[in-house]
């Protein structure tokens, strides 16, 4: 019979902590606040501004409401559970237990939204994916990671545009620039931000031996407002070149892919999608500004610096996560532990268990920061 309060018990402690953690009361007032702003007859008026409160308002409301329909519910089953156990219905407590595991489910759901509150989480993101030394085998693992990152923005909804490709010269990418679209994507795919290795028997060998490969792979957000970003021409080459693929005519026979190189901080950029050298050096600047802007951001340095080492090192020591094909089949994320023997699964595109993994280690870590801070 204390099975049901046992668990209810425990939702309710970790349901208290999250309110604490979160200050609910200071949310409320924020959203009050907020929606009196949006109020005023002159709040439209400068649209970027009133975007922004919107969408800052939607985030708090993501978080806030679910808890709130959760704290309901947690109380509608207190309510019940005092009924049945005062009558020793040992039905309802076991309709009890099931109903507490659904909201624990649900609160699950609602700690990860908690690791979506960076500054640029609900950004659109760039993914660039450069391989490592290695020739060939890097080249061909680079290329296995595009499709990995293009079938996982499939199965989750996100539209994925390339931006910059380079083909190797015998198979795979020598780099590769994505652009992706959707809800919360810099939230989610920040979690691949670093270096892959992948060991297997080589299929460019031979002699069928095992190689190690790296690719890096950088997730940089797409930042319309720079706090202090200022790109003088004069410190930027600007390469043009034939852009490589399909394209039609237009493409193969002109210069009109862009290469921006940032001399201060050594960034490179490139884009060749659009018909025009113009189109493409605009967009270009434009995740030049991002990645710079980043840089800046005291919010992403130690990330930064997880993912380019001495200055921009792809290999040993730096990778986040580990992809083995051979002599046994398995994918683990060194950071927070999580692991799959569906290596193939997860070469298809499945990554959310492992986005989600990352995700509540980066929350496990602020807690226990926050509560060395309380110490």
């Amino acid at each position: 019979m204390g099975e049901a309060r046992d668990h209810l018990n425990a939702l309710e402690t970790r349901l208290a902590q999250f309110a604490k953690n979160v200050e609910i009361p200071g949310k409320r007032e924020e959203i009050s606040r907020l929606e009196a702003r949006m109020s005023d007859p002159a709040f439209w008026n400068n649209q970027s501004e009133a975007q922004r409160v919107v969408q800052t308002l939607k985030a708090i409301k993501g978080v806030i409401e679910p808890y709130a329909d959760l704290d309901a519910a947690r109380q509608d089953l207190r309510e019940l559970l005092e009924l049945a156990e005062a009558e020793h219905d040992e039905s309802s407590l076991s309709q009890i237990v099931a109903e507490v595991a659904t909201l624990e489910t649900r609160y699950a759901q609602l700690e990860l939204a908690m690791a979506l509150g960076g500054k640029y989480d609900r950004s659109n993101v760039y993914i660039s994916i450069t391989p490592g030394a290695g020739g060939t085998e890097s080249c061909d693992w680079a290329e296995m990671l595009f499709r990995m990152y293009t079938n996982h923005c499939t199965k989750v909804g996100y539209s994925c545009e390339i931006i910059g490709m380079q083909p190797g010269d015998e198979a795979g990418l020598k780099d590769c620039t994505l652009f992706i679209k959707g809800e919360n994507a810099y939230g989610y795919l920040k979690a691949e931000m670093g270096t892959h290795r992948l060991v297997r028997i080589s299929p460019f060998d031979t002699n069928a031996r095992r190689h190690t490969s790296f690719t890096a792979v950088q997730v940089t957000p797409e930042i319309d407002e720079v706090d202090d970003v200022v790109i003088d021409e004069k410190e930027l080459r600007v390469d043009t070149f034939r852009a490589g693929g399909a394209g039609g005519q237009h493409v193969n026979k002109t210069d009109s892919a862009v290469r921006l190189t940032h001399l201060p901080t050594g960034v490179v950029v490139a884009c060749q999608t659009e018909r025009s050298q113009v189109q493409n050096k605009a967009r270009a600047m434009k995740l030049l500004i991002s990645r710079v802007q980043q840089i800046k951001d005291s919010e992403r340095l130690d990330e930064l610096k997880d993912l380019q080492g001495t200055r921009g090192t792809i290999g040993w020591g730096h990778q986040i996560r580990s992809y083995v094909l051979a002599p046994y089949q398995m994918v683990k994320d060194l950071r927070s532990g999580h692991e799959s023997s569906q290596v193939q699964n997860v070469l298809d595109g499945e990554l959310q268990p492992f986005i989600d993994a990352y995700l509540r280690w980066v929350l496990g870590g602020k807690k226990d920061r926050k509560a060395r801070d309380i110490e």
